[in-house]
């Protein structure tokens, strides 16, 4: 017995030096990609304000062409479509302001529409699931006809618990739900595509970030919102082509790797907004330029219903 006791305290011992060892390895792993991946004094364009169904813009909210129009139908015809969420909300890492994801869905959507989208951008790189709700509480001033969300990248590198981040996320979508606005949520991307995270943290970044996608998803659709998985539908594309998708940092997406995005994005935007626009800017809006949207038809998108 005593001898089966010396045994279990060398195994416990080694397995413990073991498992501080590999600690050590990722923490520095995880500081050195950090380190790599970070360009000093980089920040997104802003392109903030209303994007008309010819594709100009963006326009001030109080243009008189914008007012005439409203004048003219009754009621105003602006879509208010707000950004929220990480870098990845923001755009960070495309070359010109029009590439914008914000600006590339509010444009996607004027034309669908054939109505003017006002563009409002709260997402704030760095940002995690923990401070999501000061932005909501920003959007809910004057509640948007549709959020569009894209977190859960910062909530893997800080190590946030999953599950914590998933129930934070859930509740911001039931808060914006509740006021009538239709969320779209693009679910945490897979992190172990990124060339630049060394072996065996990319690994392990890429199983944290599914794992934390899955609850997302359950979260978001249990709270009323349109899960749309970023890891499933994307992966592929940007471990296969890192040098055209990912931008100069080679962390965030280039402007070809956000243009794919929204084209996902895009379409279960569209698509949630025709099937249950029903406040005050409604009008029977039945978009005819739209092909099949993803909702009715994309792996890892969720069919929205109506609002």
């Amino acid at each position: 017995m005593q001898q089966l006791i010396k045994t279990m305290a060398v195994v416990v011992t080694a397995t413990g030096a073991t498992l501080g060892a590999a600690y050590g390895m990722l923490s520095q792993q995880g500081r050195r990609a950090r380190r790599d991946i970070v360009i000093p004094g980089w920040v997104p364009f802003r392109a903030d304000g209303v994007y008309l169904p010819d594709g100009t813009g963006p326009r001030a909210p109080s243009d008189p062409d914008i007012a005439m129009l409203a004048s003219a139908v009754g009621h105003s015809p602006v879509l208010r479509l707000a950004m929220l969420g990480d870098s990845l909300a923001a755009g960070l890492g495309v070359d010109q302001p029009e590439q914008l994801p914000g600006v590339v869905l509010a444009r996607g959507l004027a034309n669908n529409s054939g109505r003017p989208v006002q563009l409002d951008t709260l997402a704030i790189c760095g940002c995690t699931s923990r401070r999501l709700a000061g932005q909501v509480d920003a959007a809910l001033i004057n509640p948007p006809h549709a959020a569009l969300v894209m977190i859960g990248a910062n909530d893997v590198t800080r190590r946030i618990p999953p599950w914590e981040s998933a129930r934070l996320l859930g509740e911001a979508v039931s808060r914006l739900r509740a006021e009538g606005t239709t969320v779209i949520v693009g679910t945490c991307p897979d992190l172990g595509t990124i060339p630049q995270i060394p072996q065996p943290l990319r690994a392990i970044a890429h199983t944290s970030s599914w794992a934390l996608a899955r609850l997302q998803h359950d979260a978001i659709s249990a709270a009323g919102g349109l899960p749309v998985s970023l890891a499933q539908l994307l992966g592929r594309d940007f471990r296969t082509q890192p040098d055209i998708l990912f931008g100069r940092d080679h962390f965030h997406p280039s402007t070809a790797g956000y243009a794919t995005a929204c084209s996902l994005l895009l379409p279960t935007l569209c698509s949630a907004l025709r099937d249950g626009c029903t406040d005050d800017s409604a009008d029977g809006w039945v978009a005819t330029r739209g092909g099949r949207t993803a909702a009715e038809g994309s792996p890892g998108t969720t069919k929205p219903g109506s609002r």
